[in-house]
Formats: C-alpha cells, structure tokens, sequence
C-alpha cells in the first residue's frame, strides 16, 4: 500500500515524532484532568442525594427546605466539573 509507506516515513522523521508525543502528551493530560477533576464532584452529588433522601425519610416535613439546600449544593459540586471541564480544554487548545 503506497499511502502506508508515505504514512511510515512521515512519523519515522524526528519532528514527526516529536510532534506526535507532543500530541498525545496534551490528549493524556486533558484526559487525566478531566478524569480526576470529575470524580471528587461526582462522589460529593451521590453522597449529597443520599444524605437528602435519608433527610427527607426521617422529616418529611423538612422536604422543601432540604431539597432547596440539596438543589444548591449540587450546582456548586457540578461548578467543579466543569472547572475540570475548561481545564481540560485549556490543555487542548491552548497549550
């Protein structure tokens, strides 16, 4: 196959090389932000509802006031995410 010769010897250069491992350096790094910068606000939301549901069987006269408490404290969790979000994107593009 003509085109995976050409292919071969275009990496096979060292700028080419180089620019691949830059490539995939910048792809590893947004990955690994996004990844871990996801988990902390994904456990704090299921930890969160949990404790609101537990709230909520024990008082169910409370539910306005804890859903609103709950409400609020998951869009700070999720601000996290997507702090990890624009990060990621910044390493992306910018980088």
């Amino acid at each position: 196959m003509p085109g995976l010769e050409i292919l071969m010897s275009l990496t096979a250069s060292p700028l080419a090389q180089e620019a691949i491992a830059v490539d995939t350096m910048k792809m590893l790094a947004a990955g690994l932000a996004i990844g871990l910068g996801v988990i902390g606000p994904g456990i704090g939301i299921g930890i969160l509802g949990a404790a609101a549901m537990s709230a909520i069987g024990r008082n169910p006269e409370a539910t306005g006031q804890i859903q609103t408490n709950m409400i609020l404290a998951i869009a700070f969790a999720e601000a996290l995410g997507i702090y990890a979000l624009v990060v990621a994107v910044i390493l992306l593009f910018v980088i």
